[in-house]
């Protein structure tokens, strides 16, 4: 529940006020817009092909990890 402007503005210090929207639900939900110093980070092919777990994780730790790329994948696809 996205809480109310009034009450942010009076948590949030003055000075911060002019950053307020960044932290409302729908900016939160977008991939940021693409500039010109956005790079890729190109794996080596040994590694692609491996498909070695870089940390071993428990089941309640690959079920947040599974959660976490959804939501991301969502603001990917909200962000376009």
């Amino acid at each position: 529940m996205e809480l109310d402007h009034k009450k942010v503005e009076a948590i949030v210090l003055q000075r911060f006020h002019k950053w307020l929207k960044v932290f409302g639900k729908m900016e939160s939900e977008r991939m940021p817009i693409r500039k010109i110093w956005d790079h890729t980070i190109d794996l080596k092919e040994e590694f692609k092909a491996s498909k070695a777990q870089v940390y071993p994780l428990s089941k309640n730790e690959r079920e947040e990890v599974q959660q976490f790329i959804q939501d991301h994948l969502k603001k990917c696809i909200l962000g376009l």
